[in-house]
């Protein structure tokens, strides 16, 4: 080697070891997640849950806080932290000779005691709730004493539970808690808040960005007001693509952390995160992307989808010809085929009514082939439907011809790609109908309805979650015991993306169909199309449970996301009731960072094909302990009579618009379209001269409120700070490293005057009202603002 390849050799090195490359062994690899564990306790995790990659030949590094053992043959990684361990800690495995990194966070549970004094002597008294995803049958309470005072104390992580007592067969409230609230099928759930073990307020703040000499320098202010010892390095945890920093690329000066990308022109993409740990406490994760050497808020993730659900059949009919109902003599028109298909849609598209309406994403009810006959429901009264809805599928590869043809559908999608909207396909993998080859031709890939007990099968939804029928006429897989049916069925759904180019999948039923359906789904994803057409395919699925149900399917190797059940049911009754508080909400709100982060892409609703609309609860028509009865639909339908319902119904879309996460827009939601539950919530879709006075007042008003998250990337992207949390006024602000945005509302019945104290941090001088550009000058960090009763602003910071 003559002298010139030495030093250009020597420079290479140097570069090598000082600037942050995306690409290494394992190209595309994704962003490793935070591993949540409990001080002292061991918890396993699949390293295909982690990431993908063609091998799993990995070595993990235990580090004095966290041990870890990795065994190959099971992919399985154990974490054991150890016992009064709490907080972050950056933990290395060696994949391909390339060093990778992420944070473990442990935590200290803090124990609580539920206690039940029941009349008489009961067999058997179980504590449930969210906290066990509502199983009646994991916690047994005892009376010890033999004082007829039953007890059980769980370790719980803080945040907001609801729970209940099942004693001998019987659901009861907790008679000694005041704190309830409806659980939307007629009962009540009690509810318990359990306070964080580090309650002083600490917040790792956005302070801004800046260049140097080809370097961006990212900045950031931890805030903490029980701060007693110095802020050093060793508290400051930041990743870039995996990758650690070097220690002179993160710089401590005070509460001021900066944190240095070097040669950032030669970094196409890079995703830096950055926490404190301090004394145990763990602050928010501040996640920021980079492109082309700066900050982006254009490069556009799923984080930027805006998504509108639809349901084919009721929403617009664009060919006459194929409107054809089932003819039964017992099926109401309610559950019948009413007109609308993907011609329909297709119209709606090319008109650019999703375009005025700021969508960005189609959510369509599924497309696959149904029955030609109706069916009789198992619940009573035992009504008829036929399959207008597409969850009685009878073939793997046919369009319903009620709806259109493939060729059609493939023209829906490129027509939509054209106008820079994603369309996302609805699959249903737990399922079929009798009429389907699959259950004529492989009764083996299918489970019993009968159980060996002698009872059906039938909607035990908790009971025989992975087994249990939703009909008699809709047998379910029976994954673990069939591979033929996991590998057949996970093809099928790569084949739909493949066939139509659609961009992703809302999953039905997720908690009915086991991990490793998922897994192998997505692992067929990853590599048949996401890595070789260098794309991100978006999976969103549907489960009812608690937080560790529901987060169990969402990971780099399942689901991307689910939808936010659990906020959801926490936040209409806050909206709704006159004695929800805001507070409440907002106790959700951080337990729902706190288990898929602040920059999370989950589902967020205000409702849904599956739940009561909105403005059947906001116009007084059904009250919320009635959510899910399904005769008002039938016998007294809501409707509109009051104007000032839909104010109500623009300030949950203003709240839905501006929180973290993805939000969704059910069809009919932009006019403040009513409906009691299923069918009655499935209407059919009204457009331009079929619109009362009041809905044509309302589409403008709803397009401006989606308009304002399309066009303002903190909305999207940026973190959360709550300013204020009371009965009925809630003020966050959410940051990007390009803007800061602060959000009010007001769900009381009167206008209020507010004097926010903002971070003096942020060096504030004005605030811009984004619905009417009216600034307002904010003094020594106050700024005094006037929400309307039943409103809300929107107000961009500078």
């Amino acid at each position: 080697m003559n002298l010139k390849h030495k030093i250009l050799f020597k420079l290479f090195l140097l570069l090598l070891l000082t600037t942050p490359i995306l690409v290494s062994a394992q190209p595309g690899m994704d962003i490793l997640p935070v591993i949540k564990l409990t001080a002292g306790q061991t918890d396993s995790l699949l390293i295909t849950d982690m990431f993908y990659s063609g091998y799993y030949t990995a070595e993990f590094q235990s580090t004095p806080n966290v041990r870890v053992l990795y065994k190959p043959a099971s992919r399985y990684v154990f974490f054991t932290p150890s016992k009064n361990f709490e907080g972050l800690d950056r933990l290395k495995f060696i994949l391909g000779n390339v060093p990778h990194y992420f944070f473990v966070e442990s935590s200290i549970k803090l124990e609580h005691t539920f206690k039940y004094k029941p009349q008489g002597s009961p067999k058997k008294v179980n504590l449930f709730g969210t906290f066990n995803s509502w199983n009646r049958e994991s916690i047994p309470m005892s009376d010890k004493d033999g004082n007829g005072m039953y007890e059980v104390t769980i370790p719980l992580n803080a945040g907001l539970y609801e729970y209940k007592f099942f004693v001998d067969g019987i659901e009861i409230e907790d008679p000694n808690n005041p704190d309830q609230k409806p659980n939307g099928i007629g009962g009540i759930n009690s509810i318990i808040v359990i306070q964080p073990r580090h309650a002083e307020k600490h917040y790792l703040h956005l302070l801004g960005k800046k260049k140097e000499d080809h370097k961006l320098i990212l900045s950031f202010y931890y805030e903490n007001e029980n701060l007693k010892e110095p802020l050093t390095a060793k508290n400051v945890f930041a990743l870039w693509n995996n990758r650690d920093f070097i220690k002179s690329n993160v710089v401590v000066n005070g509460n001021n952390i900066d944190v240095m990308l070097n040669n950032v022109t030669q970094l196409e993409e890079c995703v830096v995160r950055v926490a404190i740990s301090y004394n145990g406490a763990v602050s928010n994760l501040q996640t920021v992307r980079t492109k082309n050497g700066d900050v982006t808020d254009t490069d556009k993730t799923w984080n930027d989808a805006i998504i509108y659900s639809l349901m084919i059949d009721r929403f617009n009919d664009g060919d006459k010809s194929n409107s054809i109902p089932v003819k039964n003599s017992e099926l109401s028109d309610k559950g019948n085929y009413m007109g609308g298909d993907l011609q329909g849609i297709l119209n709606k598209i090319e008109e650019g009514y999703f375009d005025a309406l700021n969508i960005n994403t189609l959510w369509i009810s599924p497309v696959i082939d149904n029955p030609n006959e109706a069916y009789e429901e198992s619940p009573e009264p035992h009504r008829y439907y036929s399959g207008y809805h597409g969850y009685w599928p009878i073939s793997s590869t046919e369009v319903e011809e009620k709806f259109g043809t493939m060729d059609l559908l493939k023209k829906v999608v490129t027509t939509a790609h054209k106008h820079d909207i994603k369309i996302l396909l609805d699959f249903v993998s737990n399922h079929v109908h009798i009429e389907h080859p699959f259950w004529k031709e492989h009764r083996d890939w299918f489970g019993v309805l009968e159980l060996p007990d002698g009872r059906k099968n039938l909607r035990l939804w908790d009971e025989q979650r992975l087994t249990t029928w939703f009909e008699p006429y809709l047998p379910s897989f029976d994954y673990i015991g069939s591979k033929d049916a996991l590998e057949t069925m996970t093809d099928n759904a790569v084949w739909w993306l493949k066939e139509t180019g659609a961009d992703g999948f809302r999953h039905d039923a997720v908690k009915h169909v086991p991990n490793e359906f998922w897994r192998l789904l997505t692992q067929k994803i990853k590599k048949e199309i996401e890595i070789p057409e260098n794309k991100v395919v978006y999976q969103i699925g549907e489960t009812f449970g608690g937080y560790d149900l529901i987060s169990s399917y969402v990971n780099n190797g399942q689901l991307s996301a689910q939808f936010n059940f659990n906020l959801y049911d926490t936040a209409i009754p806050v909206f709704i009731s006159e004695t929800g508080s805001f507070k409440t909400l907002d106790t959700e709100m951080k337990k729902t960072f706190s288990v898929y982060g602040v920059n999370h892409i989950m589902g967020n609703i205000m409702d849904s094909h599956d739940k009561m609309r909105y403005m059947a609860f906001a116009d007084g028509d059904v009250p919320l302990d009635q959510a899910y009865n399904n005769e008002i639909g039938w016998n007294n339908p809501p409707q509109v009579d009051n104007k000032e319902s839909y104010e109500k119904e623009k300030l949950y879309l203003a709240y839905l618009l501006t929180i973290p996460g993805i939000p969704i827009i059910y069809y009919g939601d932009e006019i403040g379209m009513t409906g009691a539950s299923d069918p009655d919530n499935r209407r059919m879709m009204r457009f331009g001269n079929e619109l009362t006075n009041w809905e044509k007042e309302m589409l403008p008003a709803v397009e401006r409120i989606i308009k304002l998250r399309k066009e303002n990337s903190a909305l999207r992207h940026g973190d959360f700070l709550t300013l204020l949390a009371e009965k009925d006024l809630y003020a966050y602000i959410r940051s990007d490293m390009n803007e800061r945005l602060l959000v009010v509302l007001n769900k009381g019945i009167e206008a209020a005057n507010l004097k926010l104290q903002l971070p003096a941090v942020y060096e504030l001088k004005e605030a811009v009202n984004l619905t009417d550009n009216k600034n307002v000058e904010i003094n020594s960090n106050t700024l005094n603002v006037d929400i309307p009763a039943v409103g809300f602003a929107v107000y961009k910071l500078k």
